[in-house]
């Protein structure tokens, strides 16, 4: 069976209606009311804040609205939460995929993580010439600025004097002297010391255990016949608890897995369902275990994990055509060699139980003068949290720097 949720909230109420009953309808408008509280309780005050503790969130959101904060249900998993709302679980598994959004399981994750839902709701944005126009724009605005910008080159180690940053040493041998450095890689990488033993105590260790999912991509040019996708499209696998105990728990690739697929060809809404003529550009993704740096992936369970992949779609009506020269394929040994120390967890730490979100690494760090940024720190993954870990950084790094020189004019 097939369900379409829209911007628009009455639409999505009517086909859910239409999908699951009329109570699952009016039980959407009612979720959809709590995603948007809880949104705007932690938007200002958790996601736009220097990273918090639940004193400082409390603070922030101030005494005569803690009954809202207790009302966003932290200390829930968000699959129970919306075991309140619906009881259809084909309903539960579609609203408990937002937990993936940020590489957790929604068995384990909070229920504040339903925010993800109004965001969506609310507008999601592409980038007009892809996403490489983000990184295209800052370059330029760089380049404006005067900023001399050096690509392909390789950091042996942060430098360090005392405990503050002094710059940074490049694999030729280089030294950059640096008032202020900011990290923009997975933090892992610094607290297993891949950039020197001085920065190793900047960040706590992230044991393997508290990983995010790590991922199987296949980005393809077919033709897609047989199911009318749009731009974002999901085929769920048939048991979801199964699929996060076999990833998580067992550490390995379900034999059902849930296969997301960006048709980036489409259009959103009504306009992308029509069927494409020719060859379009297909993502496929399925999620899979952070574990490259200790169990990579073998052939053998990578082709049963495609061939899985391929069936489900083929079950469900959508047919693309194979070929290895057309086709490129990512494991998370692959995205553990771009990511080094993370054992390909794409998105930092999973945020499972209530403290998950308060334990990501802010702007600020022990080592003085480095600055941290990215989707493994707070507020989290995703390109519109880690543009603002950016923000927040930019703006630790000119306020210090501000510090620093009223300090030496005194």
């Amino acid at each position: 069976q097939r369900l379409d949720l829209f911007a628009d909230l009455e639409r999505s109420v009517d086909a859910i209606a239409a999908f699951a009953g009329p109570a699952e309808g009016r039980s959407y408008r009612e979720f959809s009311v709590r995603a948007q509280a809880t949104f705007n309780t932690l938007d200002a005050s958790f996601m736009r804040a220097s990273r918090p503790n639940p004193f400082s969130l409390a603070r922030r959101v101030g005494w005569r609205k803690l009954p809202d904060l207790a009302r966003i249900a932290p200390f829930s998993s968000l699959w129970r939460a919306l075991g309140q709302h619906f009881a259809d679980p084909r309903l539960r598994q579609l609203f408990g995929r937002y937990a993936t959004y940020c590489g957790s399981s929604p068995f384990l994750a909070p229920a504040t993580l339903m925010l993800v839902a109004h965001a969506e709701r609310a507008g999601v944005w592409r980038v007009e010439g892809g996403m490489v126009r983000i990184a295209q724009a800052l370059e330029a605005l760089l380049q404006r600025h005067g900023a001399t910008l050096r690509y392909d080159s390789t950091v042996r180690q942060l430098l360090t004097s005392g405990d503050r940053i002094t710059g940074v040493e490049l694999a030729n041998g280089e030294r950059l002297d640096a008032s202020a450095v900011v990290f923009n890689g997975d933090t892992a990488a610094l607290a297993s010391g891949l950039l020197g033993a001085a920065a190793t105590g900047a960040v706590v260790r992230l044991p393997p255990k508290a990983r995010s999912l790590s991922a199987i991509t296949w980005n393809m040019v077919t033709p897609a016949r047989g199911f009318p996708l749009a731009r974002h499209t999901v085929f769920f696998s048939d048991d979801y608890a199964s699929e996060f105990r076999t990833i998580l728990g067992e550490a390995r690739l379900p034999l059902d897995p849930t296969v997301y697929v960006c048709a980036h060809d489409r259009g959103d809404g009504d306009a992308g369902m029509a069927m494409a003529p020719g060859s379009e550009r297909l993502m496929c993704l399925v999620n899979a275990p952070p574990n490259a740096d200790t169990h990579p992936l073998t052939a053998a369970a990578l082709a049963q994990c495609e061939d899985s992949m391929f069936s489900k779609l083929a079950r469900c009506g959508l047919r693309l055509y194979r070929d290895a020269d057309n086709m490129r394929v990512t494991t998370p040994t692959d995205f553990h060699q771009m990511f080094p120390a993370t054992g390909g967890a794409l998105y930092g730490r999973a945020s499972h139980g209530w403290m998950a979100s308060f334990s990501r690494p802010g702007a600020r760090c022990s080592v003085k003068g480095l600055y941290l940024a990215g989707g493994s720190t707070h507020p989290g993954p995703g390109v519109p949290m880690a543009v603002l870990s950016g923000r927040q950084a930019a703006h630790s790094v000119l306020e210090d720097l501000d510090h620093l020189a009223a300090r030496g004019r005194a």
